[in-house]
């Protein structure tokens, strides 16, 4: 028999495992002036300014380009793979493809086809096409089964999933697909950080040199293409968006790889021991006892520390978008807060605060929670205005603390729970920023081209977030069966069974 969990039991787990981490976390920023930094962002966001139109412009144009190709791919070899999802080899290859993040992908990838549009196509492409497996299949599994017990027994499996199956799940398919392009472009922006044309290494440029007023200028770029997605985004216009974006893409200079860049590739990722370079014991204490280790346990405490900041920002904001609770027009304003922090990519809300806070951990857990808060607050927030409440019941923040979050507690609670795995993922690569996590020894190796060190980083990295993944699992369970013994009617503060796919599917700005 599972053990039950309350939310209580939840909060305390929660408490102890966050304090813990707290301890071990390093908060001590080097930035000797933050004030004056932040004074210069903030004059730089009042007066925007383009030094080079026809760059940024090119580079708008690829972030859309990598986010639309890369896209077309992951959700076409995710629909392809959905029908046998199930099947051992397959589900296990996509759980592989997704769980490393796009830029480890795209550190991988460059050592094999270079600073590409073929890179940064795989790297968005390869993980996207684990995740959308995933919830195409589990649409797939949901459809109503009624229509096809009216059909023939001998009618073949390939025409009941084309005509039967299919039709039902492609609304919600195209919705999905639609917020992936959404996590698209943030992710194709991000690539920019590894030497890839598009905003991001603008935005990357332009901070490093302190030219704040081209900084503000390509992140008001960026939130102008996708906070209004969801009204320019026309599926009949998207076989015209895919032709302009191979067009796009076939544009850009590729920097020669040298003949026999796949040989070179294989063999350079073949453990050292095997290809008579070092000896097995000196091998694997470098790799997992010098570097795995470490990276692994500062990634657990930079995501755990997140995680709580996470939980606690949105507990806090979610009421900012419910007008019972601050009126409409603190609702309003408190909607637009929670656009921009959830539409930023944490990896460029860490480089925006690395810039004022120095090298530590302060920047990533800020931005990771930030950004994972706004988008579990906008779900709650979304949930709370959905709840039916008594004629007489209060407003301001008594509504919230006696009504709201004690009858949302248990999807709040789920929310973070299946954030927690994406928090993970995003911790790893924020080694890339100078945190000593696995993404900071996977850079490390490399810059001194030991991939066969790179690749079992990434196996780890991969273990890791499976062990959470399993975790997280395990805890909703436990949670869904202590909230449901402890609810009145034994089902009203139970989990919804889709509340993974409504956290997906709903966290976009639309």
């Amino acid at each position: 028999m599972i053990p039950r969990l309350t939310g209580r039991g939840m909060l305390a787990i929660f408490a102890v495992l966050s304090l813990a981490a707290l301890w071990r976390a390093d908060l001590s920023g080097q930035q000797p002036d933050p004030w004056l930094i932040l004074s210069r962002i903030g004059q730089g966001l009042l007066h925007p300014a383009l030094s080079d139109p026809g760059a940024i412009l090119r580079g708008t144009a690829l972030t859309l380009a990598f986010a639309f190709v890369g896209v077309a791919l992951g959700a076409g070899l995710g629909l392809l793979a959905a029908p046998f999802y199930r099947r051992a080899p397959v589900r296990l290859a996509c759980i592989g493809l997704r769980a490393l993040h796009e830029l480890f992908w795209a550190l991988l990838l460059i050592n094999l086809t270079g600073l590409s549009p073929l890179t940064g196509v795989l790297a968005i492409g390869l993980p996207y096409a684990g995740i959308c497996a995933k919830v195409f299949a589990d649409y797939l599994d949901e459809a109503d089964p009624g229509p096809a017990r009216a059909l023939p027994g001998a009618l073949p499996p390939v025409l009941r999933l084309l005509w039967l199956r299919l039709p039902q799940c492609l609304p919600e398919m195209r919705v999905y697909t639609l917020y992936r392009l959404e996590c698209a472009m943030r992710s194709s922006a991000v690539l920019g950080f590894i030497g890839l044309p598009t905003l991001g290494f603008h935005l990357e440029t332009f901070f490093k040199q302190a030219h704040y007023a081209e900084a503000a200028a390509v992140l008001m770029i960026f939130l102008g293409l996708i906070l209004p997605l969801r009204h320019w985004m026309r599926w009949r216009l998207v076989p015209v968006f895919l032709a302009l974006s191979l067009l796009a893409l076939a544009q850009v200079e590729v920097p020669p790889m040298g003949p026999g860049a796949l040989g070179r590739f294989l063999s350079d990722i073949v453990p050292a021991p095997i290809r008579g370079g070092t000896g097995w014991e000196g091998w694997l204490s470098k790799v997992f006892l010098d570097q795995a280790w470490p990276g692994v346990v500062v990634t657990l405490v930079l995501s755990q520390v997140a995680l709580a900041g996470t939980t606690v920002f949105a507990a806090a904001a979610f009421p900012l978008i419910v007008p019972r609770v601050v009126g409409r027009a603190g609702a309003a304003l408190g909607h637009a807060v929670l656009v921009v922090f959830r539409s930023l990519p944490e990896y460029v809300l860490a480089f925006l605060f690395l810039q004022v806070f120095g090298a530590s951990m302060l920047p990533a857990i800020l931005a990771l929670a930030l950004h994972n808060g706004a988008i579990i607050a906008h779900l709650a927030g979304r949930q709370a205005q959905g709840l039916a409440l008594r004629a007489d019941a209060p407003r301001g923040l008594t509504l919230w603390a006696w009504e709201l979050f004690p009858r949302l507690q248990a999807n709040f609670w789920a929310l973070c729970l299946y954030r927690w795995e994406i928090i993970l993922r995003e911790s790893a690569i924020m080694g890339l920023l100078g945190v000593g996590t696995l993404g900071y020894f996977v850079q490390r190796n490399l810059q001194e081209l030991r991939l066969d060190r790179v690749v079992a980083l990434l196996v780890v990295t991969v273990l890791v977030t499976l062990g959470i993944d399993a975790l997280s699992r395990g805890l909703r369970a436990r949670l869904r069966a202590g909230l449901r013994a402890g609810a009145p009617d034994g089902a009203s503060a139970g989990i919804p069974a889709g509340a993974g796919r409504a956290e997906q599917a709903g966290c976009g700005p639309g």
